[in-house]
């Protein structure tokens, strides 16, 4: 292990942990990672050994069978993962999100009912605020719950890109209610919603049609959800009080965008270290292309930008951790991580040359799964209006 991506002040817990996952990502991830991208087959034996682990309750109170671990403990095993096959990440990503959701927002029966179960893995959390038409302005959401006359709701509209689509059995669902306030941002609900795994009918007006084919993100189940006239108590209401769906999901998209510098890190740090060990094997000249200042200079932007995303994505963590409002941190955090990981695995990629592009190298899936980091919970475009709307209210004359 190099002098990249260490951080200061952790926990012998947390030492321990990251070191445990470690040793599962050199074990268990990085040796079977490409075959399962290349045939884009869901990892069910890694998925399994996390499971043991203990990940899927990491940040979940031990009063409730989790771990009880922090953010920044989350986002440095989201690293090591990621470093492995960033697709691993995805699967516990939405996980969170919504057992994050549920912690800060939920009802105490809510949390009673599914946070052990989420703690093991029995129950596996997705998270769904996009639509076809939707793009990033999520206050156009066109997902409409009807109140029925006993109490209860009628959800019909389609939702999209939901990671975790097909293996997951819990719903977070972001829809309009229209219950009468001014605010289109009051009339947004959050709804739990139960379902199945797999795909078709996979609960009562719950239909996910299948995996949606992509460039890279490749094993996990990415999917639509169409709801037609679902029925659901407004007991699954999380927190049990309509109106609050956009402001519960902006919290758990803050835990997302951490989750997504941290897995750009982890993507970067892998590329980083395929390309210093590919310059010291590979000559030309007569001699190794690491002793080649050009490439000796590209080495150290990239370890310079690995450890700078780092930086960003622990800070942000932490300022998460001692609940502390940072939206804005977050949004720097995901921008810079997910730029840097473009630009040092594409300068990997460059190290590698003409091998590079061969499906026998690793840096050739790394190229396509940095892509993804561009536009996961938010385009670097998105995070720069949000940072630049709050210095101006920060710095405002």
């Amino acid at each position: 292990m190099g002098r990249l991506v260490s951080t200061e002040g952790l926990t012998e817990e947390q030492v321990e942990i990251l070191k445990l996952v470690r040793q599962f990502v050199e074990k268990e991830i990085i040796p079977v990672a490409t075959d399962l991208e290349h045939k884009d087959e869901y990892p069910t034996e890694i998925v399994e050994g996390l499971k043991e682990l203990g990940i899927f309750g990491l940040m979940i109170p031990e009063e409730y069978g989790g771990l009880g671990e922090s953010l920044l403990t989350y986002a440095l095993v989201v690293e090591e993962i990621a470093r492995g096959w960033m697709s691993v990440s995805g699967v516990i990503n939405t996980h969170f999100i919504v057992a994050y959701m549920l912690i800060q927002h939920g009802t105490e029966e809510q949390k009673q009912k599914y946070l052990p179960k989420m703690a093991t893995g029995e129950v596996r959390g997705a998270f769904s605020m996009s639509e076809p038409s939707l793009g990033s302005d999520v206050s156009a959401i066109s997902t409409k719950a009807t109140k029925l006359d006993d109490g209860s709701y009628e959800i019909s509209g389609q939702k999209m890109w939901l990671t975790n689509g097909g293996s997951s059995t819990l719903v977070a669902v972001l829809v309009k209610t229209d219950e009468g306030d001014d605010s289109v941002y009051k009339n947004m609900t959050t709804f739990l919603v139960e379902k199945e795994p797999g795909f078709g009918e996979t609960a009562q007006g719950v239909t996910v049609p299948g995996k949606i084919e992509k460039m890279g993100y490749k094993g996990i189940d990415t999917t639509e959800m169409i709801l037609e006239k679902h029925k659901i108590s407004a007991d699954q209401i999380l927190g049990g009080t309509p109106g609050k769906g956009f402001y519960q999901m902006m919290d758990g998209v803050e835990v997302g965008r951490v989750n997504v510098g941290a897995r750009a890190v982890g993507i970067a740090n892998r590329a980083f270290e395929l390309g210093i060990a590919y310059a010291q094997q590979r000559e030309t000249f007569g001699k190794p292309i690491a002793q080649h200042q050009a490439i000796l200079f590209r080495l150290a932007e990239m370890a310079t930008k690995v450890e700078a995303a780092h930086t960003m994505v622990v800070r942000a963590a932490r300022l998460k951790d001692s609940g502390k409002r940072m939206d804005v941190e977050a949004g720097m955090a995901k921008m810079l991580a997910s730029e840097y990981c473009n630009e040092v695995v594409e300068a990997s990629f460059r190290i590698h040359g003409g091998y590079g592009y061969s499906k026998e190298y690793e840096i050739e899936r790394l190229y396509r799964e940095a892509a993804f980091m561009l536009i996961g919970e938010g385009t670097s475009d998105i995070q720069k209006m949000i940072i630049g709307r709050n210095l101006l209210k920060d710095y405002k004359l």
